[in-house]
C-alpha cells in the first residue's frame, strides 16, 4: 500500500504545482467500513506534507500544504438522535447515512472553494461519542484537503452536492469478508462492542449494510484503490 500512497501523493503534488497558488485540490476518500480509508487518507496527507517540504516549488516549506478532515464530525449529536422519531433505531444505526447532517457537511465542502479563507471543521470525540465543534482549522496554506468518510462520494441528496466539489474521488475496495473480520476485531479492541458476539451483530446489522448502501450510490467518476490485508491498514 505504501507504493500506492506514494503514487497518489505525487500525482496530487504535481497537480498542485501546476495550479495557481490560491487553488485548492479537494479529494474525497470513501470505502465500506473496515476498508482502510482512514489509513489511506492519513498516509497521503503525511506524504504530501513531507514531499512538499523537499520540493523546490514550495512557497513556504515550513507550512503543511495538506490537511485531513474526517466526516465523523458531522454525526448528529446524541441529544439530536434522542429527538428522532425512533431514538432506539437512531442509536442502533448510528453511522447510517441518515444519522449524519449531510446538508451541513455539503455546505462545509463547498466553502473549501473560497481561497484565502481560514475555515473551521468539527472533529469527533470517540470517548464522548459526540462531535467537537470548530476543532480542525483549515488555513490558506492547506492547498490539498483530503476529506475521509463513508458517504463523502455519494450521488444522492446533499451528499451529491459535496461529492461534486471533489477534484478526485477515491474508493477503497476490499472483500466484504475481510472487512467483517477487521470490524469485529476493531469493535472489541476499541470497546465499541463488549464482546465478539456484539461486534458481529454491529458488523452485520449496521456497518456492512451501510457499506452496501455506499457502493450502490457512488458518484462517478472515481478511482478504485485496492485495500491490501496488511496489519497497519486494518
Amino acid at each position: 500500500m505504501e507504493a500506492k500512497v506514494d503514487e497518489l501523493s505525487k500525482s496530487v503534488l504535481s497537480q498542485l504545482e501546476a495550479s495557481p497558488r490560491d487553488h485548492r485540490i479537494l479529494i474525497g476518500v470513501c470505502g465500506i467500513p473496515g476498508s482502510g480509508k482512514s489509513s489511506l487518507a492519513q498516509r497521503v496527507v503525511g506524504t504530501l506534507n513531507r514531499l512538499s517540504r523537499s520540493s523546490p516549488h514550495g512557497a513556504n516549506n515550513e507550512d503543511d500544504i495538506a490537511i485531513l478532515i474526517g466526516m465523523d464530525g458531522w454525526h448528529y449529536t446524541r441529544s439530536a438522535l434522542s429527538a428522532f422519531p425512533d431514538p432506539k433505531e437512531a442509536f442502533d444505526r448510528r453511522g447510517a447515512e441518515f444519522t449524519f447532517d449531510s446538508a451541513r457537511f455539503a455546505r462545509f465542502v463547498q466553502s473549501l472553494r473560497r481561497p484565502g479563507e481560514e475555515l473551521r471543521a468539527p472533529s469527533f470525540d470517540h470517548a464522548q461519542k459526540d462531535p467537537i465543534e470548530d476543532d480542525v482549522v483549515v488555513r490558506p496554506c492547506h492547498r490539498a484537503v483530503v476529506v475521509e468518510g463513508l458517504y463523502c462520494n455519494c450521488n444522492v441528496g446533499e451528499w451529491a452536492k459535496a461529492a461534486s466539489e471533489f477534484d478526485q474521488r477515491w474508493v477503497c475496495l476490499i472483500a466484504r469478508d475481510e472487512a467483517r473480520k477487521r470490524l469485529v476485531k476493531r469493535h472489541v479492541v476499541t470497546g465499541v462492542a463488549k464482546d465478539e458476539e456484539e461486534a458481529r451483530w454491529r458488523a452485520d446489522n449496521n456497518d456492512l449494510p451501510n457499506g452496501d448502501w455506499l457502493m450502490q450510490h457512488l458518484l462517478e467518476p472515481y478511482t478504485i484503490v485496492e485495500s491490501i490485508a496488511e496489519p497497519a491498514w486494518s
